[in-house]
């Protein structure tokens, strides 16, 4: 079994994140798109969490998890959720598909 790195709840990235809400609400850019760019959450997640790649995670999975939880991304942009709160249920979310991983053999 292997141990998952410790994520911590990186500081609120809040330039970002008004430029992210602007893409998609000023510009009507998709919200999928705008995360996985390149200069979106998920390479600014992936930058701070490059532990994960010690446990077999690599950008795109960590791209993919952020795609799917990106309704509650979109209540922290639209600040109806603390960085906090959207963060830390990431967080719990790629630790359980660590560990789904792991208990079915990668």
């Amino acid at each position: 079994m292997t141990t998952a790195p410790v994520l911590h709840v990186p500081d609120e990235p809040l330039a970002h994140g008004e430029a992210w809400w602007g893409a998609v609400v000023e510009q009507g850019r998709d919200l999928k798109a705008v995360l996985t760019e390149e200069d979106g959450l998920a390479l600014w997640l992936w930058s701070r969490w490059r532990s994960l790649a010690s446990v077999g995670m690599c950008e795109d999975d960590l791209a993919r998890i952020v795609v799917e939880y990106r309704r509650e991304i979109w209540l922290w942009m639209a600040g109806e959720r603390t960085w906090v709160q959207c963060c830390s249920g990431l967080i719990g979310r790629i630790d359980r598909r660590l560990a789904a991983s792991d208990h079915h053999g990668g």
